[in-house]
Formats: structure tokens, sequence, C-alpha cells
């Protein structure tokens, strides 16, 4: 019985795992390295786990449940709040006022991810429809077109995985880092 467990151990608490990193090393080193994005040759996130922006020229995600601080992975998980809870209701009509107060002009109807968090609350992604909702306030702070603004969403957007798998997204660091590099901010 000892030396079963002793194999054991050898397999699958350290061979198995040393072979399973060497492969993801060598096959997928980005992702094995956590997808990490970078901006003039410094980390500044992953493309996996969102980021709280709220600079009027910065695209924003979807709302972090992980309290109290935003987007910490090591709190994953959602906010649990049925729709007739009070705190969930307060915290869509916070968000509703603050991107009423981020662009007053915009009367387009506000996309439900905008105003929602999502199932780990640390949801990287947003809609298409999103993305086009903040358009014209990113286009103003910037000092774009619209036309500029709705071009790197297109270019920034991710179609169905495997053409039919999930729903099309933006991921909002790439998109502001695409903006910042055709137009920086200072």
């Amino acid at each position: 019985m000892l030396v079963l467990f002793a194999a054991m151990t050898l397999i699958a608490g350290i061979a198995y795992p040393i072979v399973v990193t060497a492969i993801g090393q060598a096959v997928f080193p980005y992702q094995a390295n956590g997808s990490i994005l970078e901006k003039d040759g410094k980390p500044v996130g992953s493309e996996l786990i969102g980021q709280q922006f709220d600079a009027p020229y910065y695209f924003w995600g979807r709302l972090s449940a992980t309290a109290p601080n935003p987007y910490n992975a090591q709190n994953s998980g959602g906010s649990n709040l049925g729709p007739t809870n009070p705190a969930l209701v307060d915290e869509v009509k916070g968000r509703i006022q603050a991107l009423h107060a981020a662009d007053p002009a915009n009367t387009a109807p506000i996309p439900v991810d905008l105003v929602t968090s999502s199932g780990s609350g640390l949801d990287p992604h947003i809609s298409p429809a999103a993305a086009a909702y903040q358009a014209s306030r990113v286009a103003k702070a910037r000092g774009l077109t619209p036309e500029q603004v709705q071009r790197m969403i297109a270019e920034n957007t991710s179609g169905r995985q495997f053409g039919v798998l999930g729903e099309p997204r933006v991921n909002v660091l790439r998109l502001n880092l695409a903006l910042d590099r055709i137009r920086p901010i200072h």
C-alpha cells in the first residue's frame, strides 16, 4: 500500500504537473503565462480579467461583483442578488446615473451588460452593443471621429467561438490599449 501511495504521488503529484506545464509552455506560452497584455513593454493586465475604467476617454467594462476591491481574482463570484433585491436595483440605478452623467446627450437604451455584473464578477468583455453605446463619449473625449471609434470597436470584436458558441464580444482592455496607440492620453 505504501509503495502504491508513493508511486501515485510521483506520477500524479510530480511527473504529471511537470509534463503538462512543459507542454503548455511549449505549445501555448501566451495562454500558459496568463494572457498578459503589455503597453510600452510593461504588463498592464490579463486579457482574461476585467479592469476598472471610469475615465470618459476609456470604454467601461461590466460591473465587478468582487467587493470590496473590483476585479479581484481571489474573490471571484457573482453577487447572487436577485432581480427584486433592493441592493441590485440600487447598483443598477447608480450605474445608469454614472453612464448618463458621463454622456448626457446619449439617449439610446443602455445595454444590460453595462449595468450588471457577470457570474464571476471578473468579465473582461462587453457586448458590441455596449461598446457602441459608449462610442460617442469616447470619441468626444479623445478628439476622434465616431467613425474612427466604431472602426476600433469592429477591429477589437471577437466572434462566436468556433462560429457557434457564445456571443460576439469586445475585450475592454484590448480596445482601450488600441485607442491609446492611436490617440494617447497624457
